[in-house]
């Protein structure tokens, strides 16, 4: 940078720092002048050429830790060490947070299913019903208690039984839940489940034709504690035809677990009660070094928090780079599961960043206000307008943007399920991009966004540079404007709550 740029930028600075100091005498209604100054100075001095030298550090900690960064891996121990070791050096309150994954499941003896009362009927596995994997161990005889179930089924799948905590409203703790296949996950049941006191859950399947026989399918989810089932269509239903049906659930199963990290970042100034999440993920796939997937991300957000070390925020800025996500989500998960409620309540928002430089890229903004009445529903309260902020940002540019699900294939997912506004740029994955989309932002149609998606090929050579640059751009703007002005994020309910988003690589419902 030329000396007299600096200079300049130097005496932006002061002014804006001026202005702002001291913080609380600034009305809101003078935060959004404030906060364009500072989105302003953020997007001049975050560079490509920046970002690019941190995903060069990432590829070569990759190349010299066997080809990957996964969790658990000491290519991922050193991709912590790297972020942390920056953050630190720039003032920022760094602090790891312990996270555990499954690294493996056994089932050591068969398990059992009984009905006790009012008749005493054995069933047998895998005709009548299969241990679900990720299953907890656990020997409960309990009442049952059916969960809105649709009997007889529909004549297409659509039966939506334990996908809302409202179905659960009268449930006696103790009991065990016996809920119908259909429409939401499986580990979202059984979530809603375990929160309503439930010591044990018997899925059973729908009854359509091609959904009457149990299948072994792993729930994802291994901390519940309890038995998890998964019977035929003619098994439950013959359990919900009788009240106080009294069944015998038996499961022994043995779970590893493995270790690894998230990483969290605070700025020293800003207000704890109104804090600003910015987030990626740092692991990659085992396969390859995940250098668009996701370094893209970790790198644009990693300098942006370094750029920003000496603004003088109104609301406190929280850089999280997720461990184990390509393993579901794991670290956060269980960062904002482990969360008070309190705690939760001072998170305003989320902002998430996973794969921004995809080389046949396409703009993609979360949908947070469900306009494209696609897939999932609109995000919480206040997603709208942190899609509408990024798409401010494109607009001015003159560069064009489309929207994309909330289909919890990211960290966004555990945010909004417990209320939180989100929002984030998607670069596009496996998917084949299409011929609108090469009207817009040029590139192949019929070719996947990223070709290299979970691969080997996943090298510094898989990004696309302008993609890099714009996008690290854009999450600029937004961080330094939500630093300062959160005035157009509406307030929400303390016990605010929205849908469970908790995806796992092997997802069914």
């Amino acid at each position: 940078m030329r000396l007299n740029m600096r200079r300049s930028m130097l005496r932006t600075l002061a002014v804006a720092t001026a202005i702002t100091l001291p913080l609380a005498a600034v009305p809101p209604a003078n935060a959004s002048p404030v906060s364009d100054v500072f989105s302003k100075i953020l997007m001049k001095t975050v560079k490509g050429s920046n970002v690019k030298k941190h995903l060069d550090a990432l590829q070569a900690i990759a190349t010299a830790n066997g080809g990957n960064r996964a969790a658990g891996t000491p290519g991922y121990d050193a991709s912590v060490d790297y972020v942390a070791g920056k953050l630190r050096k720039a003032g920022y309150k760094v602090s790891t947070t312990d996270v555990e994954f499954p690294t493996g499941w056994e089932e050591l003896s068969p398990a059992v299913l009984q009905q006790t009362a009012p008749t005493q009927t054995t069933y047998t596995s895998p005709g009548d019903f299969v241990t679900v994997v990720s299953s907890g161990s656990g020997d409960v005889t309990a009442e049952i208690q059916v969960v809105d179930p649709v009997l007889p089924p529909p004549p297409t799948p659509g039966s939506t039984a334990g996908c809302e905590a409202a179905d659960f409203a009268g449930f006696v703790p103790g009991r065990i839940a016996l809920i119908q296949r259909g429409t939401c996950p499986f580990v979202q049941k059984a979530d809603n489940a375990k929160a309503a006191g439930a010591a044990a859950v018997i899925f059973f399947n729908e009854g359509q034709p091609g959904r009457t026989d149990p299948f072994v399918f792993d729930i994802g989810e291994w901390r519940y504690g309890f038995p998890v089932v998964f019977t035929s269509f003619a098994v439950g239903s013959d359990l919900a035809d009788t009240p106080g049906t009294v069944v015998h659930v038996k499961t022994d199963t043995k779970i590893e677990l493995g270790k690894t990290r998230n990483v969290i970042a605070e700025t020293r100034f800003g207000d704890r009660d109104d804090v600003v999440m910015v987030g990626a993920h740092l692991d990659s796939v085992p396969e390859g070094p995940g250098i668009n997937d996701n370094g893209s991300g970790t790198a644009a957000i990693l300098e942006v928090a370094l750029q920003m070390k000496h603004f003088p925020v109104r609301n406190k800025v929280r850089f999280a780079f997720w461990g184990a996500e390509e393993l579901g989500l794991v670290g956060s998960n269980q960062y904002v599961a482990e969360l008070p409620p309190a705690e939760r309540d001072r998170i305003k928002l989320y902002l998430n960043f996973d794969m921004i430089a995809s080389p046949n890229y396409a703009y993609k903004l979360y949908d947070g206000d469900n306009s494209d009445n696609v897939g999932s529903p609109a995000g919480p309260p206040g997603s709208a307008q942190i899609e509408q902020r990024l798409a401010k940002f494109f607009d001015s540019r003159k560069l064009g943007h489309v929207g994309t699900d909330f289909d919890g294939r990211s960290d966004y997912g555990p945010f909004i399920a417990v209320g939180i506004p989100s929002g984030g740029i998607f670069t596009g994955a496996e998917q084949l991009k299409t011929a609108a989309e090469v009207a817009i932002f040029g590139g192949q149609a019929g070719v996947a966004y990223d070709v290299c998606y979970h691969q080997a090929c996943d090298t510094i050579g898989n990004v696309n540079a302008t993609a890099l640059d714009r996008n690290s751009d854009a999450i600029a703007d937004a961080t330094a404007a939500y630093a300062f002005d959160l005035s157009t994020i509406p307030a929400r309910s303390t016990a605010a709550t929205t849908r469970s988003l908790q995806p796992t690589p092997h997802d069914v419902s």
